[in-house]
């Protein structure tokens, strides 16, 4: 079970970065549109904040599931996720119907930035929180 648990959260990140991939392949509503287009934007506007920052924690829970999070590796992993969030807004700027901007860079590291400063604390600090549960889960 331990071994199942490891190799699901070691493929998380990865499938989870071809899920953003594919969806930034698309237009931004093929997957969901609003009636309020005002709404809309706002909600969509928002994932980046969101979308990266999820990814983040996915790294950061794949390296504790291998009793590797580290001070060192969780930062590594935000800049990671970070270097992903540039890919991808350049990946977009490609594809026809979406749009890739510096504000949309920016909003991708700020979720990366909080999610790591959210494990910094939680996590190295208190040593609280759902990433000490699963290295304790995982390497027991």
């Amino acid at each position: 079970m331990k071994k199942i648990l490891k190799a699901s959260l070691t493929m998380l990140p990865i499938l989870y970065m071809i899920l953003i991939w594919t969806l930034s392949s698309h237009p931004d509503s093929a997957v969901v549109e609003l009636k309020d287009d005002k709404v809309d934007n706002i909600l969509k506007e928002s994932l980046h904040l969101i979308e990266f920052a999820i990814l983040y924690m996915l790294f950061a829970a794949a390296l504790a599931a291998h009793g590797k999070l580290t001070r060192s590796f969780s930062l590594y992993a935000a800049l990671a996720a970070c270097l992903y969030g540039i890919t991808d807004e350049i990946h977009q700027s490609f594809v026809p119907s979406r749009s890739s901007s510096l504000i949309d860079v920016l909003k991708d590291i700020i979720g990366v930035t909080a999610a790591y400063f959210h494990v910094r604390y939680h996590y190295f600090k208190r040593n609280r929180g759902f990433l000490t549960i699963i290295e304790r889960v995982t390497n027991k």
